[in-house]
Formats: structure tokens, C-alpha cells, sequence
């Protein structure tokens, strides 16, 4: 009897907290609207490629090559000796050639001296000629001794114009084997396989002995002053809102991020992937052509009210937030604007306001709850 006169009295005086407890407005987690550092950032992915790659031919054909002056890894100079061809066969032409030019040199100057035995003669046969006309119209010479002479001047004029040409034809050949000589002296110079530019040397297939062949493949592959860039495709949404000189965090596979830039959007996005490239240069040592890089691009940053995802809600009226203010829920609309992971910028929504956690809560405006901040 004792014991149920206790139990008794604790349930009378329990009794109130109980209906305080049961008409208490629900727990609801809470958090603040924070001033936070936002970046929209485009995320992408690539592989390390030449910025300019410049293969180098011989320019010659059907030459050995005799010796190479150039490894795969080699840093070059522009018109530096990558290789060199034989000379012998062109060594031979040019020997044949100078000697044919000698021997027109020589016709030249037998040609001049032909003119000018052939210019005496001339002007010797036309004043015979001459003194044999005057003779006839005075009777004192015939008719055919006239004619005999007019022919023996005609004949040695004729001769002179013949040794004119003579020597026109050698200074000709003379001409024409110094262009052959000065075309030989270019292919000889072009037995040296040079390069066209400063860079690496990334690949070599000139071997010592083969026959050098612009046809065959390239001697040498060279990346043009060294210079690397990330060619990272992304989707056709993202591209249009890169631009050349943006910020690139890069994240190689191994080894430490760094930084590049944005050089150039490529105007073409592809039909079948339906991705675009970006090309982003980067200048840091030990890269390596073919690597693949992550990289995070920098489209905007900016410090504005901020909350996690989940407190944001959206509806046919647009997006809003559920604001709790002395307990009651309030709906405020606001404005989505750059996503930061789990954070998204929220325009329209004061700093430090308290929302609801979770848009998904059962909690509708004008509710009153009981904040739980987390």
C-alpha cells in the first residue's frame, strides 16, 4: 500500500512535464547563412602534348648519311648540325661542272679573239669592195671583179656575225654552269641536315648509312622551344564559358599541382564526343609529353552568402530557403548562383540568417519549431 501511494504521487507530479512534452514544437536542425569564399570552377582532363612539333626531312634526295650529331632528349639550337649526308657524289658533279665552265671560259675567250680577226677581215674585204666599185664606174675595173669583191665582203661579214654568236653561245654555257655550280653549292650545303627551330629533340629515326629520303619518315621530331601545353576536352556547356588567360590549377598523376593558364579555346567542338579542347600552358620541368593531367579551371570567384545544398529547395515558384525566426518557419525566395562543392551561393538570403538543414523536412511555412543548430 506504501509503494503505490509513492508510485502514485510521482505520476501526479510528472503529469505536467508530459503534456509540456508532448505540446513542445518539433526539433528541427538548423544552420546560419555564412559570408563564404565561393569558385565556380570547370573541371577537366587531358594529356600533355607539344605546343608546336616540327619534323625535320633532308632536303636532299638519295644522299648516305654519314654521321648523326643529334640524340632523342638533346636540347638544340636553331640551324644547329643534326646530321650529315655524303658529299661524294656531289664533290664529283661539282668537279665536272667546274671543268665544263673552264672549258667555256675558254671558248669565250677564243670567240673574242675569232671577232676580232673576223672584224679585220671584214673591214678589209669592204674597202677592197668598195675601191673595186669605184673602179668600175670609171671603167677602169669589171663587171665581175666588182662582184667578186662585193661577195668576198659579204662572205667575211658573214663570218664575223657567225663568231659574234659563237662567243654569245659560250658566255651561255658559262652562265649555265655557274647556275648548276650554285645549285650543286645549295645541295651540298643541304647535306647538312640543320634545325629549323630551338627545341628537344622527342624522337630520332635517321640511322647512320640509310639513305636519306623525304619521303620516308621524318629524321628528326623536335618540340619547338620545349614548350608544353594540356589539351583538356570538355563538355560543349562548359566551353562557352572559358576564355583565354584563366587560371588553371593542374593535378599530374604523380607529383606536386601547379598552376597554368588558359591559351587558347579551340572554335570547333567534336560531332561524335560532343567535347571541346582547351589548350593551357604550362611551364613546369619534368613534364612530359603524353602525361595526363586533371585540371580544375577557374571561371569566377567571389565572397558571398553561402549554405549547403541540402537547405536549398526548389518549387514551380523557383528556389527558396526556410528561414526559422523565433521559432517560426518563414519561406524566403532566393537566387542560386555559383556551386562550390557542397556549398552553393544563395542570393537574396542574409548572412547569419538561420535555415532549415534539410529543404527536405516536413516543416511548411508558419510552422513553429524548435531550432537544433548544428
Amino acid at each position: 500500500m506504501r509503494i503505490e501511494t509513492l508510485l502514485l504521487a510521482v505520476s501526479v507530479a510528472l503529469a505536467p512535464a508530459a503534456r509540456a512534452a508532448d505540446t513542445a514544437p518539433p526539433a528541427i536542425s538548423v544552420v546560419a547563412v555564412t559570408q563564404t569564399v565561393l569558385r565556380d570552377r570547370v573541371i577537366a582532363s587531358g594529356l600533355i602534348a607539344p605546343v608546336e612539333q616540327v619534323q625535320v626531312q633532308p632536303l636532299i634526295e638519295g644522299q648516305p648519311i654519314e654521321s648523326l650529331e643529334a640524340e632523342v632528349g638533346d636540347t638544340v639550337a636553331a640551324g644547329q648540325t643534326l646530321a650529315r649526308l655524303s658529299t661524294a657524289t656531289l664533290d664529283l658533279q661539282r668537279g665536272e661542272l667546274s671543268a665544263s665552265r673552264a672549258a667555256s671560259v675558254a671558248a669565250v675567250a677564243q670567240g673574242e679573239a675569232q671577232i676580232a680577226e673576223a672584224r679585220a677581215t671584214a673591214a678589209e674585204a669592204r674597202r677592197v669592195a668598195d675601191r673595186t666599185a669605184a673602179l668600175r664606174s670609171q671603167g677602169a675595173s669589171s663587171q665581175a671583179g666588182a662582184e667578186t669583191a662585193e661577195a668576198n665582203a659579204a662572205s667575211a661579214e658573214a663570218r664575223l656575225n657567225a663568231a659574234v654568236q659563237a662567243v654569245e653561245a659560250a658566255r651561255a654555257q658559262v652562265a649555265l654552269a655557274d647556275a648548276q655550280l650554285a645549285n650543286l653549292d645549295l645541295q651540298l650545303a643541304r647535306t647538312q641536315v640543320i634545325a629549323p627551330v630551338a627545341g628537344e629533340v622527342v624522337e630520332r629515326n635517321a640511322l647512320v648509312g640509310a639513305i636519306a629520303s623525304a619521303q620516308a619518315a621524318p629524321m628528326f621530331t623536335l618540340i619547338r622551344d620545349g614548350a608544353l601545353e594540356l589539351r583538356a576536352d570538355v563538355t560543349e556547356g562548359d566551353l562557352l564559358r572559358i576564355v583565354p588567360g584563366l587560371t588553371v590549377r593542374l593535378m599530374p598523376v604523380a607529383g606536386d599541382p601547379f598552376d597554368g593558364t588558359v591559351r587558347l579555346v579551340e572554335p570547333r567542338i567534336d560531332e561524335t564526343t560532343r567535347l571541346g579542347r582547351v589548350r593551357i600552358s604550362v611551364d613546369v620541368p619534368g613534364l612530359r609529353a603524353g602525361m595526363f593531367v586533371r585540371a580544375e579551371i577557374l571561371i569566377a570567384e567571389t565572397e558571398a552568402p553561402a549554405v549547403p545544398l541540402t537547405a536549398l529547395a526548389r518549387d514551380a515558384d523557383g528556389s527558396y530557403l526556410l528561414r526559422v525566426e523565433g521559432g517560426t518557419v518563414r519561406r524566403i525566395a532566393v537566387t542560386p548562383g555559383i556551386r562550390d562543392g557542397a556549398m552553393v551561393q544563395v542570393l537574396g538570403a542574409d548572412a547569419g540568417a538561420e535555415v532549415v538543414a534539410k529543404a527536405g523536412a516536413f516543416v511548411r511555412e508558419g510552422d513553429r519549431v524548435t531550432p537544433v543548430r548544428q
